[in-house]
């Protein structure tokens, strides 16, 4: 980038301050950047790779269009926000009068880098842009970016670097959305317990620590030594466990196989005091995996199941016991890790009780190694897919995430939405007057443990906290506490509200005060 060009212009000021001949190559990208998000991240990477310059233009305070949010920050914080990324070289701010053919004419830029969305059903909006870019020679390039479910942010920074620039991210978030965590926290400890359902398929986890010995001499096979056994209650059971530890009454509902495993569950769910009803079914075990570990680093997992339907008679009993205390509940969350328990029958069962007492479902799907999808939960509060278990449900690899967060929501009537990202965090999406607010919220810890408990905290937080009447932004960054908290150490456990201040006061005194 050469000198002449500005961080932050208006388009009036660039027309008579500076002259077209200083930009060369330039790739160009627009839109209202309300809040800056992992997918605008991918779609400026892209947009980096068709120009020596990237420039942005964003809409001034006078638009009024589709992309401009009902609420949203003015014209040069919005700016700021873009330029202070790394990637940008300038941006331009379209102010009052002046449009986005007029910047294209007067720069003539290489290329116009726009969404996959404006190709079809918004060309309209960009119609007059892309015939002028074809006139000039440019080229018009329509994509959101390179999808991706890992990160490479350790190259870029210490742990301690990293973290402290998500903690400043995450306050941010909160600042925009007028959260006071700590207010909501003590929220959460209200006289009466709300009384939560969970149910879904129960997990045993065992974590076996090894030594590592070498390989083998007899084949190209690791060989370690077992050093020590522990286990944990995962899946579903323990979503109910985390549950208990914020406050709520808990009642768990699952099944088992008929064996020891179905004691140790019932057992440990009685310590965190979760109230539970476990059906023992004879065709199945109990689902148990088994991770080998050397030091924080995973071997490789072994699980034993079966994922077949339940059968007519005891997914009655289930139903039965669902419409028992329905009357009773404030919430039930519903955790599918398609091992066979959460069933047709039983999904339309819990919408029609959701419907007859008033009572918000939170729903969420893992199939990072089974075959599920989760637009199978119809008309929940809440819906918590991975970015992948959300494209894998409307077969879409293309769209930007902000088109498929959407799609997935209108497909399923969710009212709420959190789409997670893995090491990007995650994005609030809650439907207000048929158009979604948004809000992104990044993940706190750099460099985690173990992900295992990760969604299943996240998912348990949201859910306590939308029973409290929270909105959907201060549940995403309570559950984004949790998250954080939960793949910092082996194994699942669960996590209340005092773990949850604590780290809160920790990181305010760490980096707040610095």
């Amino acid at each position: 980038m050469t000198n002449t060009i500005p961080s932050i212009i208006k388009l009036s000021e660039l027309l008579t301050q500076h002259s077209s001949d200083d930009w060369k190559d330039v790739s160009l990208c627009f839109g209202h950047f309300n809040e800056i998000h992992p997918g605008h991240l991918r779609y400026f990477r892209l947009a980096r790779d068709y120009g020596a310059i990237l420039a942005v233009a964003v809409e001034g305070d006078h638009f009024s269009g589709e992309s401009s949010p009902p609420n949203h920050f003015p014209e040069l914080e919005r700016a700021q926000a873009v330029r202070s990324l790394d990637l940008i070289d300038t941006v331009i701010i379209l102010d009052e009068g002046l449009s986005i053919e007029k910047l294209i004419e007067y720069i003539s830029p290489a290329a116009l880098v726009l969404g996959p969305e404006f190709e079809n059903e918004r060309f309209s909006e960009v119609k007059q842009s892309v015939s002028l870019i074809n006139k000039l020679g440019g080229r018009v390039i329509y994509a959101a970016g390179e999808k991706h479910y890992a990160t490479a942010n350790l190259f870029y920074g210490t742990q301690q670097e990293l973290e402290k620039d998500r903690w400043m991210q995450f306050q941010k978030a909160l600042r925009s959305q007028n959260i006071d965590v700590s207010a909501l926290l003590n929220r959460l400890r209200p006289s009466r317990k709300k009384n939560i359902l969970v149910l879904g398929d129960t997990i045993v986890d065992r974590y076996v620590a090894c030594d590592p010995l070498g390989l083998s001499n007899e084949a190209p096979i690791v060989v370690v030594k077992e050093l020590e056994t522990r286990d944990f209650i995962g899946g579903a059971a323990i979503v109910a466990a985390h549950v208990s530890a914020l406050g709520a009454k808990c009642t768990y509902l699952s099944v088992t196989g008929q064996d020891n495993r179905y004691t140790f569950v019932k057992d440990r769910l009685s310590d965190f005091g979760v109230e539970t009803t476990l059906v023992k079914d004879s065709s199945r075990p109990t689902t148990f995996k088994i991770r080998y570990h050397v030091e924080n680093q995973k071997l490789f997992r072994v699980s034993k199941l079966k994922d077949h339907n339940l059968s007519t008679n005891i997914e009655e009993l289930i139903i039965d016991q669902i419409a028992r205390i329905g009357p009773t509940l404030d919430g039930i969350l519903v955790c599918d890790f398609v091992y066979g328990v959460i069933t047709p029958a039983l999904i339309n069962s819990l919408i029609q009780i959701s419907n007859d007492y008033d009572i918000p479902l939170f729903g969420d799907l893992q199939c990072s190694s089974q075959i599920g999808d989760v637009s199978k939960f119809n008309d929940f509060e809440l819906l918590c897919p991975t970015e992948k278990e959300a494209r894998i449900a409307l077969t879409n690899q293309d769209d930007s995430i902000e088109i498929v967060a959407n799609l997935l929501m209108e497909k399923t009537r969710a009212k709420k939405m959190i789409v997670k990202l893995a090491a990007d965090g995650l994005i609030a999406y809650d439907m207000n007057r048929n158009s979604a607010s948004r809000q992104h919220f990044p993940a706190l810890c750099a460099n985690p443990v173990d992900l295992a408990g990760a969604g299943d905290s996240l998912l348990a937080a949201a859910s306590v906290a939308l029973t409290h009447e929270c909105s959907l932004m201060e549940a995403a960054a309570l559950g984004t506490c949790a998250a954080a908290l939960a793949v910092q150490t082996v194994g699942n456990t669960p996590i209340g509200l005092n773990r949850l201040e604590e780290y809160l006061e920790q990181k305010i005194a760490i980096y707040n005060a610095s």
